[in-house]
């Protein structure tokens, strides 16, 4: 299965709504040290990172999960365990680990300063995002576990759905128009049908390409509030993503109709 890019809408197509929360991981040792973790170093949180993850689950606590989804590295699933904790949605819920969202590697950099990386960056040429490091992975291998864990996530999700109710939900104005963003934790679920909400838990670089990957080859629109430099940045640590999305089914599979971030790198829980 591939996630498709926007279809065209037809009248009466059968729709179905899922929400996807991104959550990246709290602040490690490395964080705090300016120095690259990618793959190799699976480094744990460090006290105010275990304090971010106990807020990004209180401040998640009343919105209901249907699926959780954590990469397989200790910082992500010390933050999923803290999200989960808070949220009675999830008490039922298998936590599914995935090496699908593993940060990217960033090879040879790897336990450097990410001013190293910076500096091989400029005397390549390129911008820091874009710049591979010797043995490292490329953006567009990210993007590649990006499409291959949303394949799963949609399989998983035609799986559980029960047949006599697949893509029950009608196609209109009503169910595509976001609700109002109050800037509120349950923002973009307010007064519509969302039958699936994926929680996800992964990294900053691989939420810098998913986000790139969405808004530029799957049309997802942006917050009004939100331009492209912002939405490519890097997330703070427990920074919050959302996205709903519509799917449609076409020849017995689901297709992307339409998709829309409700609001992008959000932070305000670690303040409060």
């Amino acid at each position: 299965m591939r996630l498709l890019h926007p279809v065209l809408n037809s009248h009466n197509m059968r729709a179905l709504t899922l929400a996807l929360t991104l959550v990246r991981h709290g602040e490690t040792s490395y964080n705090k040290e300016g120095l690259l973790q990618g793959q190799a170093i699976d480094s744990p949180l460090s006290e105010v990172g275990l304090q971010q993850a106990e807020a990004a689950g209180r401040y998640l606590k009343d919105v209901k999960f249907t699926n959780v989804f954590v990469s397989d590295m200790l910082r992500a699933k010390q933050t999923a365990e803290a999200v989960v904790k808070h949220n009675s949605s999830c008490s039922s819920l298998q936590v599914v680990c995935d090496p699908l969202l593993k940060e990217r590697s960033f090879g040879i950099a790897e336990g450097r300063p990410v001013e190293e990386l910076r500096e091989m960056a400029k005397a390549a040429g390129q911008s820091l995002p874009n710049f591979t490091a010797p043995k490292g992975e490329t953006q567009e291998q990210v993007k590649e576990r990006v499409q291959m864990f949303m394949e799963k996530l949609l399989q998983q999700i035609e799986v559980t759905q029960p047949h006599d109710t697949d893509c029950d939900q009608e196609e209109t104005s009503e169910t595509l128009d976001a609700p109002p963003v109050e800037g509120k934790a349950d923002d973009g679920l307010r007064g519509v049908s969302v039958p699936h909400h994926a929680l996800v838990v992964t990294h900053g670089a691989y939420m810098r390409v998913a986000m790139q990957h969405f808004v530029k080859e799957l049309n997802c629109s942006l917050p009004q509030d939100c331009d492209e430099a912002h939405a490519f940045s890097l997330s703070p640590n427990t920074g919050l993503c959302r996205f709903v999305l519509t799917m449609t089914k076409k020849d017995e599979r689901l297709v992307l109709s339409r998709m829309h971030c409700v609001f992008a790198h959000r932070g305000d829980h670690v303040k409060q």
